[in-house]
């Protein structure tokens, strides 16, 4: 498959930190470390045992977070920028541990690095790394209404998540991307898993995208969840559906997911004038009705 579980919200191949493990993941951290030099940026490296550059340079994550991080430090040689007097610059990676899907996939990276600049002041710089996923926003509209009416319902998830200590954590679907899939095409892959629905790529609607404006810092144009400590940001798609009234009732409480893959998904269907509640313990609820609404009042959608 080219969609792998999100850990943090879908068990599908891996949990590292959530309840149910399809592919148990292999945790590596060790006292015992590689001084080298990250040679495409010519900045010292510290690598723990059983790790190398090339398996550390061919994780995706840690390439788009080092170049990245090095564009936007290039940006202070401009005279407007606020630390142009004194640049930061990034002095060393310490990569603390890393968990391994199956044999060699690295999939989660833990790190430190060292920012500062010349007077000594140094930027917090810890970091998990795991990369982006996607979120959908999932409407179904009744085929009774006029194309005016407003009414629609928002199809959410209900699954264990034991890093919230809950065995009914209730979400927007969503899901990880790996480095050969696309993120419409991962969250056309979800629709399918968690929804039971097929649809085509091109009929998602990208609401990140349509929102967010392109930034001299050439970030991800994604929510970030945790940008404090975490590299992932999330691109967040909608989708509508018309469907008939009587049928909406049956979405609701149907068992989904994929069992083989630990699984155990019950689907919630909420108004979505309500959905800001249902889901408010969610980011990617939040964040998705947030831009859905602002994209509608612009006339974007």
């Amino acid at each position: 498959m080219r969609f792998i579980a999100n850990v943090c919200r879908n068990p599908r191949l891996l949990l590292s930190a959530t309840c149910l493990v399809h592919q148990t993941p292999s945790l590596h951290h060790f006292t015992r470390t590689m001084s080298t030099t990250l040679k495409s940026h010519n900045v010292p490296l510290s690598l723990p045992d059983g790790l190398s550059e090339e398996q550390l340079t061919s994780f995706k994550p840690f390439t788009n977070w080092v170049n990245t991080l090095t564009n936007s430090l290039r940006l202070q040689s401009d005279e407007s920028h606020p630390f142009h007097k004194d640049p930061y610059s990034l002095r060393s990676v310490t990569i603390q541990s890393y968990d391994l899907f199956g044999v060699k996939r690295i999939g989660f990276i833990k790190l430190t690095a060292t920012v500062s600049n010349d007077s000594g002041e140094t930027l917090p710089a810890a970091a998990l790394l795991r990369g982006p996923s996607v979120a959908m926003l999932f409407m179904l509209i009744p085929s009774d209404v006029p194309p005016s009416s407003s009414e629609r319902y928002v199809v959410l998830t209900v699954q264990p998540r034991v890093p919230a200590g809950s065995l009914s954590f209730t979400e927007l679907p969503a899901g990880m991307v790996d480095d050969a899939g696309s993120f419409a095409g991962a969250a056309a892959q979800e629709i399918k898993e968690e929804l039971g629905v097929t649809i085509k790529e091109k009929e998602l609607t990208n609401l990140s995208e349509l929102a967010t404006a392109e930034d001299s810092e050439d970030i991800a144009r994604g929510m970030f969840p945790s940008a404090g400590g975490c590299d992932e940001y999330i691109t967040i798609f909608s989708y509508e559906m018309k469907i008939e009234r009587e049928k909406i009732k049956e979405w609701s409480g149907r068992l989904t997911g994929l069992r083989e893959h630990g699984e155990k998904i019950t689907l919630k269907v909420v108004p979505m004038k309500d959905a800001w509640r249902e889901g408010a313990r969610d980011a990617k609820c939040l964040a998705a009705l947030a831009l859905w609404r602002g994209l509608e009042e612009e006339g974007k959608l």
